[in-house]
Parts: structure tokens; sequence; C-alpha cells
């Protein structure tokens, strides 16, 4: 039986988490949230060091909505982007949000399960003592494999 750690295996080195959470907040002044009010940005880093960005787009049609997740992947994969190591989320909310299931299976295409997710509340950096599993600032750092469990798709990358 495979176990998936809590923790990630790949670190994000701290220039690097610290563009991610700099870079998925400006993502989320991109979001179009008339219908549910709440904003969230995505920010991607690749193999090769860029980010891609991503922000949540509202619709009408609810279920026509974009995640800011999936819109981040979907703009990278588009460009001929295949290789990711990590990944930034952040809402309007003073607590971290989670992906849903749809955005962790789409990255699940894409990325492999080692690979560094952070969970940031939006009103980064929160001055308290950090929580069990989370780290300075009030961020949730996490993984894909631990927010998708016993997954189905392509081998990890």
């Amino acid at each position: 039986m495979n176990t998936i750690s809590k923790t990630p295996s790949r670190v994000l080195s701290a220039e690097d988490r610290q563009n991610l959470i700099k870079e998925a907040f400006e993502a989320k002044n991109g979001a179009y949230s008339p219908h549910s009010h709440f904003p969230v940005g995505a920010a991607l880093l690749t193999s090769d060091g860029t980010i891609t960005k991503g922000a949540s787009i509202d619709n009408a049609s609810y279920g026509a909505t974009m995640c800011a997740e999936c819109t981040a992947i979907v703009k990278a994969v588009s460009e001929g982007i295949r290789s990711f190591t990590g990944l930034a989320v952040v809402g309007n909310i003073n607590s971290t949000i989670s992906l849903c299931g749809i955005c962790r299976q789409v990255l699940k295409e894409f990325c492999s399960e080692d690979m560094p997710i952070l969970l940031i509340p939006g009103d980064y950096p929160q001055k308290l003592e950090p929580k069990v599993g989370y780290t300075e600032g009030g961020v949730k750092e996490t993984t894909l494999g631990a927010l998708l469990p016993e997954s189905f798709g392509p081998p990890s990358n």
C-alpha cells in the first residue's frame, strides 16, 4: 500500500515561495466574480522558473465558471508548457482555501504527486503563531498527492 506524505518531498526555494505568493495575489486582482463574490488567484511555477498566473472567472451558468488553478494550467499547457514545480492559491477570506476536485484532477494530468502546493490565507502574512500543519504567515503547504490520494491518470511525473 502506498502512503502519501503530507509534506512535500520537493522543496521550493524561499525565493520561489515568495514569488508564487506574490503572483497569486496579483492574479487574484484579475478575477471576475460578480456571481460568487469569491475572487481566487493562482500562480503556477514551471520547471524553467517562469510563473503562469490564473484568476477565477465566474459565469452566470455556474457550471461554466473557471477556477483560478485551471485557468493557470490551461494557459500554460496551451503555450506548450508541460512541466510544473509548484502552485500557490489565494482567496479573499482570512483562512486558506483548498482546490476543488476538478482542479485536483486537471493538475494530476500534468503535475507530479509531490509537487508543493501553497494554500495562502487572504490576510497573508498572518501575525499569529503558525498552527500545526501551517508555516510562517499562515500558509498551509501540501502536495497534489495529499490532496488527491489514490488518484487515477497518467503516471506521476
